[in-house]
């Protein structure tokens, strides 16, 4: 049986979940259906502005994404300090930009009297949704439910439309950040759906480099802000373009009619995660074949494991790639 979503997160250990929602019937989430003969590349539109709505009011951050043919992959960064920091008021107004919450939020954030006999009531309601404002599940919930609903409607049917439950699996280190990220800004390429990464469209890859080439980072995911994290605002810890360098090289590499090789700013960020470069290709490359489960070298994947009183290591074997040989 599937273990409960909340025995599978840790904030202790990572704040940073990799998430995967995958069809469940023929019709495509995006793309050619060769079966149909329709295209439903539009979809594709409907899943990235949806993800970044619900980034404007989770207290959960975009770190990588890329909408596939008939399933998404996402990296998000739990940011459970920005939901504690938020006043009641703003937790109230943060949900109600989704749900109507009750007559009773309404009434407080409209600055109306509340009686002191609901008082309690409402500081019950405001606790919870804060807690479901930093929450990857209801993230993913309300990011799956209306593109379910939406294509049910377009197809005309019923039914289920994702695979079960979204799959997530933590990452317990940077090592493991960076490689999921690559995994999945790699995906189009991979798939042969594009042949550079600035062409792979709805992939948070493309909108890192068309910022990039202004000088600038996307407003709506996590920006990398360097090797020097003092003082500075919640990022992932490397220059941006050494990680897009990382991704070019490394996309290059996959392509087998492209000449590819890790550059030195690469291999320096290789060496820094302590991973070897034919680790590195095979992590980039079937990075959803060897983890299932949490993601992380063996000691990390241990402290993860009794933190959650889980009794076996799942996977233990892959953490090997965690090392340089």
């Amino acid at each position: 049986m599937p273990r409960p979503r909340r025995t599978q997160i840790s904030l202790e250990d990572t704040p940073y979940y990799h998430c995967c929602s995958r069809v469940v019937r023929r019709a495509f989430l995006c793309g050619d259906d060769t079966y149909s003969g329709k295209n439903y590349d539009h979809r594709r539109g409907w899943v990235e502005s949806l993800l970044f709505e619900l980034e404007a009011v989770f207290a959960i951050d975009v770190a990588a994404f890329a909408v596939m043919s008939n399933h998404l992959h996402v990296v998000l960064r739990m940011d459970i300090e920005t939901a504690n920091r938020w006043t009641d008021r703003e937790v109230l107004e943060q949900w109600h930009k989704l749900f109507k919450g009750d007559e009773l939020t309404q009434k407080f954030v409209k600055g109306e009297l509340v009686q002191a006999h609901e008082v309690n009531r409402l500081k019950h309601s405001i606790a919870l949704y804060r807690s479901r404002l930093c929450d990857i599940s209801w993230f993913m919930r309300c990011l799956n439910e209306p593109i379910a609903r939406q294509a049910n409607q377009e197809d005309n049917c019923t039914g289920r439309f994702w695979e079960g439950r979204f799959k997530s699996q933590a990452l317990l280190d940077e090592a493991a950040v960076l490689a999921c990220m690559t995994y999945v800004d790699l995906n189009p390429i991979r798939a042969q759906l594009a042949d550079t990464p600035e062409q792979s469209d709805h992939t948070s890859i493309q909108l890192r480099i068309r910022a990039a080439l202004k000088g600038e980072q996307p407003i709506n995911l996590l920006p990398f802000i360097g090797n020097e994290c003092d003082n500075q605002p919640n990022g992932i810890v490397f220059a941006l373009t050494d990680y897009l360098q990382l991704v070019e090289d490394t996309g290059r590499i996959i392509r087998s009619d492209k000449r590819g090789y890790i550059s030195g700013s690469s291999a320096k960020i290789l060496t820094r995660l302590n991973i070897s470069h034919d680790n590195w290709l095979k992590l980039t490359t079937e990075f959803g074949k060897l983890f299932h489960g949490p993601v992380g070298t063996l000691q990390e994947l241990t402290d993860y494991c009794e933190h959650l009183e889980k009794r076996r290591r799942h996977f233990a074997s892959s953490c090997q790639h965690f090392h340089c040989k």
